[in-house]
């Protein structure tokens, strides 16, 4: 009578053991192993044994299929990803709008002072020079002069003297005036103009810095509202346009190999395990089941 309890009994005990084993076969050991010199066959695990070959598929698999192009543009182009983003600038051009520091001070939340000062500095000497060499390739002077001598022309027309006809007296003057004038405009903007545009700058750039951020973002809402456009419509360009490069220039299958490869045996055996720890389970207790049923079968013949 109990040889029917002790056949599935016992195949039920090995099926469980034996899918345990062959489990732990898949990672353990971890280094090959010798005995006398001799290599010891099924050492070290599969997994362990084919790790390069592993990583390399995965790696492969991963950038083909999961983390291509066409997998990553739509996602990052979604509706539901294009929403966060929006919203997060309003979130945060709301939180401006009650921020009362300057703008450089909240700047120093990001980036060091000297940098700030030096970012400052290079586009303060970008300005000054691109508007220092349109001043000078100008004919700003002889449009000053030009603008002067009418100026006087006009009032002598509109005096007494004007209609004396003093201006057929005076037009060869203006005109032999205005060639000196210009002249020297000329000459006082050439020698003067980069400092009095540095002033310039550097007075606007200051009180620019000075302002706080929420006097920068309050009453603007129309501008507010073509910058988040403008980021958004930068980033959908980026996206669309930049992303094969971006990919390219990452190479996430390299990255999952060496990360794999670089991973310690007994870290990842961890990880599998973690994460398959039910589905491995139930794979032992399947091999108990099969076990049983073989085990009865066995028993009743």
């Amino acid at each position: 009578m109990y040889h029917y309890f002790i056949g599935p009994a016992v195949g039920a005990v090995i099926g469980c053991i034996t899918n345990d084993i062959a489990i732990r076969m898949l990672f353990r050991p971890h280094q090959a192993k010798y005995f006398m010199g001799i290599h010891i066959p099924f050492t070290p695990g599969i997994i362990p044994k084919e790790k390069s070959r592993i990583a390399g598929a995965i790696g492969k698999a991963v950038s083909e299929n999961l983390m291509n192009r066409e997998v990553l543009e739509k996602n990052l182009l979604s509706d539901e990803m294009l929403s966060k983003i929006g919203n997060a600038i309003d979130e945060f051009v709301a939180t401006q709008g009650k921020n009362n520091e300057t703008i450089e001070q909240f700047a120093n939340h990001y980036l060091p002072q000297e940098d700030i000062a030096a970012m400052r500095a290079n586009v303060a000497n970008g300005v000054v020079k691109m508007l220092t060499s349109k001043l000078e390739d100008s004919r700003l002077g002889e449009s000053i002069a030009h603008m002067a001598t009418e100026h006087v022309m006009e009032k002598t027309r509109n005096s007494l003297a004007g209609r004396l006809g003093a201006e057929m007296l005076l037009q060869p003057i203006a005109q032999l005036v205005e060639g000196v004038l210009a002249k020297h405009i000329n000459e006082i903007l050439h020698n003067n103009s980069h400092q009095m545009i540095q002033g310039l700058v550097n007075k606007e750039s200051d009180q620019l810095m000075g302002m706080t951020m929420s006097s920068l973002i309050t009453g603007h809402d129309e501008q507010v509202a073509q910058i988040k456009n403008g980021i958004l419509n930068a980033y959908r360009v980026i996206i669309t346009e930049h992303l094969p490069r971006i990919l390219q220039d990452i190479d996430i299958s390299n990255i999952i190999e060496q990360r794999i490869n670089d991973m310690d045996m007994a870290e990842a055996e961890a990880i599998i395990l973690d994460v398959m720890k039910k589905e491995l389970r139930a794979i032992v207790w399947l091999g108990g089941l099969l076990g049983c049923i073989m085990g009865t079968i066995t028993s009743l013949f």
